[in-house]
């Protein structure tokens, strides 16, 4: 296929908010990488969090976007040979894909809260990363494949009624490893660094990890270019890759950008968001130089 350009890269934002700066900065770097190899942008709408997505920042979300100058070949907005591009719209695949694990005894039900894994593991646990799993429902061996008669309610309850979260069993001791095309080479070890993850959540919804990994591979994803704070969790997904007989793609993690403060970004800084940087008169433009400079210094070529 000499001649042929077979890179894909995307823009997956989630609409729980406003974007914010360190959005910008990110989606920039991976709308210039996808340039920079004269390949397809796809912009996914991950909007599975259903309390906290909203219309309204679905269109703000491509309005910014576009304001900041970015082009995409395939989305919800223009359509595409992957769609549908709202993540919430794939459900079907997503079942397709835990069904597949479940079916390989690669997942086990698990009806611990995120309090009783604190409770368990009797420490605090500070920030976003999830706390590693102490096993408290893990099966003693592998569980055997299964085949079940009413799979939609098996997905959210257990045999009791009870609702189960589903969670990837990791291989214990395991080294994960992945040479990262921004942050350099990466390892991480299962059961140390993170435990049993979830896949499946008891409303019947994908975990983030599971509809990721479902997504980017469908779509045909050849570089994810994210933020640096889910490092660890492309360890997890390359287990889900490797579960499923997959070819993952390339890594690009993007260095976070913080305040004035060393804190870092998040959509709660509403004097950083691209609205009201928008209604302030910033020009986007200034920051695209900005960014290609410091890409050149910071990032490798």
């Amino acid at each position: 296929m000499s001649g042929v350009n077979l890179y894909r890269g995307r823009l997956a934002p989630s609409p729980t908010g406003y974007l914010h700066l360190g959005h910008a900065r990110t989606f920039w770097v991976a709308w210039h990488r996808a340039r920079q190899h004269a390949g397809t942008l796809v912009l996914r709408n991950e909007d599975l969090d259903r309390d906290r997505c909203r219309p309204e920042y679905v269109t703000a979300m491509v309005e910014d976007l576009r304001w900041l100058g970015l082009d995409w070949q395939e989305g919800p907005d223009c359509g595409g040979p992957h769609a549908p591009y709202d993540q919430s719209r794939r459900h079907a695949w997503h079942v397709a894909v835990f069904e597949q694990l479940r079916s390989s005894g690669c997942v086990y039900p698990c009806v611990c809260s995120r309090k009783d894994v604190l409770q368990a593991l009797g420490a605090p646990h500070a920030g976003e990363e999830e706390p590693v799993y102490p096993g408290t429902c893990r099966p003693e061996k592998r569980p055997q494949p299964i085949v079940v008669t009413d799979p939609a309610r098996l997905r959210h309850r257990d045999a009791h009624g009870r609702r189960v979260n589903w969670r990837f069993r990791v291989p214990d001791g395991e080294r994960i490893t992945f040479a990262d095309g921004a942050a350099g080479p990466q390892e991480f070890v299962a059961g140390r660094d993170f435990g049993d993850f979830v896949v499946w959540r008891h409303d019947d919804v994908p975990a983030y990890q599971l509809a990721v990994v479902a997504d980017d591979h469908a779509m045909g994803i050849t570089e994810v270019v994210r933020g640096a704070d889910l490092l660890l969790s492309t360890a997890r997904q390359l287990l889900l890759y490797h579960a499923l007989g997959w070819t993952p793609p390339q890594f690009f993690h993007v260095p976070l950008m913080t305040d004035e403060r060393g804190t870092r970004l998040a959509k709660r800084h509403d004097a950083l968001s691209l609205r009201a940087l928008r209604a302030a008169g910033a020009h986007p433009a200034e920051w695209g130089a900005e960014w290609e400079a410091w890409l050149a210094q910071t990032l490798p070529a």
